[in-house]
């Protein structure tokens, strides 16, 4: 034990040879997405599902990520990250880094994913390819449905550089006027309100000898610049070439200045679309170095803000096959199952004029008094649970207040319909709206002021904070006896997204958390200086003290010969005090294994630092989103989930909460979920001490073990054993 101690003395915790650069991290998880596209056992629409997803995810990144660094290098920025990096360094880093595997995805789609459609009957063909018939029937299309929607851009000293949008498909033409023999530039943008994909009907679809084709359909851009002349009359279309443009599309609100937080938003939700600087030039590789220079000199980039694609810019829109009818190409289908507490559920109609509940069973408030109930989305049912849960009490008599938490909800929320019904029903209903949910916030709007004007009181959230947690308190006269409800989760209150992500919740009538949420309620809602919680950890209150502590109490344990363990469930691990605090641990001789779905700075497997910390990553169908963290405690085991990552900015700058679950069958449970994504050979990526990630393979198919798999197994044998 004194050469462990002596270990952790000597050792510089904070040096940055034992920290990952964050945004490099980000590009191996984006990597590890694109995997998925690359992997053969992924069902073809799949794979072209996760390229979209990686190209989706690009976007959001050089908007966000790498529009910040770009601005503290124009502000001359000196600060280095956690690994010792400059702005600038960063930058190059991540060109050097992207550049490959952007190739890598361009070479997939081009010749791979493409023949593997085509040997499905699905031809995504370029325009060049097509017979005089396919051709004549586009240039037919082009003339009654695009041609009415495009606007040519003239480029000269009369026509200054044109505004060019957001994440905009263009075409930069080049036309020659026949009377003066001079060349111009103009710019036509691809409209994003057309499909990207143009589809010829059935009785053109076919392609040589293949008379089954299930879709035969072009790009877009390519009809387009394949019918230019309409545009440019009496002109020479000597060439075009398509590029696209991403600009910084962070919010930047100052909140103290601000006298109405959603007014000050949209403001700024309009600068988003009309006027901050371009950060990414996607071009495709054959264009000529005038045009190119000519863009990169009027967007005002550099070289290394210019990424070159050989075939088709802006793979994002690979979404659109997973519309097409292929069961035999796209995973099977997943229906939720009820979770067995609630399948003796009665349902609240809604729809009817009088509202009354008429289906026979228990009232989800009776269920809950007999034990906390753990559901598992998507595994389980979102509707059958937590929508249940709030749709009851919206139209039960008994109950008085509800209050929750709203970061991201789908834009035809029964959620939101329910809190609207409540209001009307007569009872006190409050909602928290995060207006800077990140690429959510317009739709938050929307929703806010259709809750504040149905009697909603609509509050949204904290100077300097984002509410970030996902909770729910809903008040219920019984008797003579006033009963709180409170749903903790770790997903955001969206059935939409509920079907995608993997979440966890608790449904408790605990009276310790009861107290609380409505203690945390009140910090949100009114003037609070709360600075004790009876149950939950709170950020930014006491969350990173209490974690900070219960890593240390596992490494006391050790020092003292006792039992110690810790595992933890995330999405992301940045915060340089918790590293340096599982360094500690480690040093000594804590074992800590980690799943972090995403960005991970902590660097595994460093003799003397973190050779008994273990690091992997799950990417599957589902999007790991749940955040669980276990404490061995010497045997007094401790589990808690919630919605907070170990990130500084859900430490530091977000409320969040976190509950302990203390029902033994439902901690039990949490330790099985922990346990079979640790065993997780399929799916699972392995971080190791370079900052690379190494897939699990099994020994044989028959060994495959895939978590997400296995949950779906598991749900619908509890649900048939509860039916049984």
């Amino acid at each position: 034990m004194a050469q462990a101690k002596a270990k952790e003395t000597n050792v510089n915790l904070q040096d940055p040879q034992y920290y990952f650069n964050r945004e490099l991290s980000w590009l191996e998880f984006n990597h590890r997405v694109l995997n998925e596209a690359v992997d053969d056992r992924t069902p073809l629409l799949e794979r072209l599902k996760f390229a979209a997803i990686f190209s989706a995810n690009l976007d959001e990144f050089f908007m966000v990520r790498v529009a910040v660094l770009k601005q503290q290098v124009q502000a001359e920025v000196s600060k280095l990250s956690t690994d010792g990096r400059t702005p600038s360094e960063q930058l190059i880093a991540i060109s050097e880094r992207l550049r490959p595997l952007v190739k890598e995805q361009d070479h997939l789609f081009e010749y791979t994913l493409r023949n593997l459609l085509i040997a499905q009957g699905i031809y995504l063909i370029n325009y060049v390819d097509l017979d005089q018939e396919q051709r004549t029937y586009l240039h037919q299309y082009f003339d009654d449905n695009i041609f009415p929607v495009l606007t040519p851009l003239a480029v000269d000293p009369s026509h200054p550089f044109p505004y060019i949008s957001n994440l905009s498909l263009n075409l930069g033409v080049v036309v020659r006027d026949p009377d003066t023999n001079e060349e111009h530039f103009a710019r036509v943008k691809v409209p994003g309100v057309l499909p990207r994909f143009v589809a010829l009907p059935p009785e053109l679809r076919h392609q040589e000898d293949d008379q089954t084709a299930i879709w035969t359909g072009v790009p877009l851009e390519q009809v387009i610049a394949h019918n230019l002349e309409a545009l440019f009359p009496g002109m020479i279309v000597q060439e075009c070439h398509p590029f696209r443009v991403t600009r910084n599309a962070d919010l930047s609100v100052e909140e103290d200045e601000a006298d109405d937080l959603l007014l000050a938003i949209e403001k700024e939700l309009r600068k988003r679309h009309i006027g901050k600087s371009a950060v990414r030039l996607e071009l495709h590789a054959g264009t000529p170095e005038p045009i190119r220079n000519q863009l990169i000199e009027d967007l005002e980039l550099e070289e290394i803000d210019v990424y070159d694609i050989e075939g088709l810019l802006g793979l994002k829109d690979l979404f659109y096959f997973m519309s097409l009818p292929c069961p035999n190409l796209k995973d099977k289908p997943w229906s939720a199952v009820i979770s067995a507490p609630l399948q003796r559920i009665k349902e609240v109609v809604d729809g009817n004029d009088d509202g009354k509940i008429q289906q026979e069973g228990e009232d989800i408030f009776s269920l809950i008094r007999q034990g906390d109930i753990l559901v598992h989305h998507p595994y389980q049912s979102f509707s059958a649970s937590v929508q249940q849960f709030i749709t009851q009490a919206a139209y039960d008599p008994d109950v008085l207040t509800i209050k929750m938490t709203l970061y991201r909800t789908s834009g035809d929320s029964p959620i939101v319909n329910a809190l609207i019904a409540a209001a009307a029903n007569g009872k006190q209903v409050a909602a928290l709206v995060e207006l800077k949910a990140r690429f959510d916030e317009e739709n938050n709007i929307i929703w806010a002021r259709r809750l504040e004007q149905s009697g909603v009181h609509v509050v949204y959230g904290l100077v300097g904070l984002k509410t970030h947690t996902k909770i729910i308190l809903i008040v219920r006269k019984e008797g003579k006896e006033i009963r709180r409800y409170v749903h903790i989760g770790t997903g955001n209150y969206n059935p939409k997204t509920a079907k995608l992500y993997t979440d966890l919740g608790l449904l408790s009538c605990r009276q310790e958390l009861g107290e609380d949420l409505t203690d945390l309620f009140n910090f949100l809602t009114g003037y609070s200086r709360q600075k004790s919680y009876r149950k939950l950890l709170v950020a930014p209150v006491n969350m990173r003290e209490r974690m900070v502590g219960m890593i240390n109490r596992e490494a006391e344990h050790c020092r003292n010969g006792r039992s110690s363990r810790i595992v933890a469930k995330m999405n992301s691990l940045v915060d340089p005090q918790m590293i340096e605090t599982l360094y500690q641990a480690s040093q000594a001789g804590v074992k800590i294994d980690l799943i972090v779905r995403g960005i991970c700075c902590l660097r595994p497997g460093i003799k003397g630092v973190s050779e008994n910390i273990n690091v992997i990553s799950i990417i599957g169908r589902f999007l790991e989103h749940s955040r669980i963290f276990y404490f061995h405690n010497a045997g007094e085991e401790e589990i808690y989930l919630g919605s907070a990552d170990w990130m500084t900015r859900n430490l530091s700058r977000r409320v969040e909460a976190i509950t302990p679950v203390e029902e033994p069958k439902i901690a039990k449970a949490l330790q099985e979920i922990l346990g079979v994504m640790l065993s997780d050979n399929r799916q699972a990526w392995e971080l190791q001490s370079d900052g690379s990630y190494q897939q699990r393979h099994p020994e044989t198919e028959n060994h495959e073990q895939s978590s997400q798999k296995t949950f779906m197994e598991m749900a619908l044998q509890s649900a048939k054993e509860s039916i049984g």
